[in-house]
């Protein structure tokens, strides 16, 4: 079946890592990086205190603590997921006053699997609906298809899972 084929990894350069690299089940580690969002004209959340999920052919999805939210900004909506490996998923919206608000942008888990204790009152978003985020200065890219919530940045290289035909990797 060609949807099981493992794509061929595309070159990785100095300072890169492969997405191909990270294993299955994921892994969530702690980094001292800077994440800024950015909505309306707003900064909405800041952070250097942040964790990253590394799964194979995913660009690392990107918690941040969800006091660095403006106070007020994540409303939480009804919206709910599930994650083989992280648990159920609650999803909210970022409302920023005079600009239309952002729809099931975030999402974190109450109740996080024990193996992931990291994302503990930790919220994930979705890059494309975002005016602009950054990870140490570099403006962030949506993981391709609109589905999985990673953040590509030069630092990795895919090919990324959510592409025209990626599915079943």
């Amino acid at each position: 079946m060609l949807f099981d084929r493992r794509p061929q990894p595309d070159p990785v350069g100095p300072g890169q890592e492969s997405v191909w690299d990270y294993p299955r089940p994921p892994r969530a580690e702690r980094v001292p990086r800077r994440a800024e969002l950015w909505h309306g004209g707003t900064l909405v959340a800041a952070s250097d205190d942040l964790v990253r999920v590394l799964e194979t052919s995913h660009p690392p999805t990107w918690y941040l603590p969800r006091a660095a939210f403006t106070d007020g900004v994540l409303v939480p909506g009804e919206h709910r997921t599930f994650c083989e490996w992280k648990g159920v998923a609650h999803y909210c919206d970022v409302r920023v006053p005079g600009v239309p608000p952002l729809t099931d942008v975030a999402w974190w888990y109450p109740r996080p699997d024990a193996r992931y204790p990291e994302l503990t009152d930790r919220v994930a978003v979705y890059v494309a609906p975002f005016e602009r985020i950054t990870l140490d200065g570099e403006t962030v890219r949506p993981q391709p298809g609109g589905f999985y919530g990673g953040w590509v940045t030069d630092e990795v290289v895919g090919p990324f899972k959510g592409g025209p035909g990626s599915r079943g990797w």
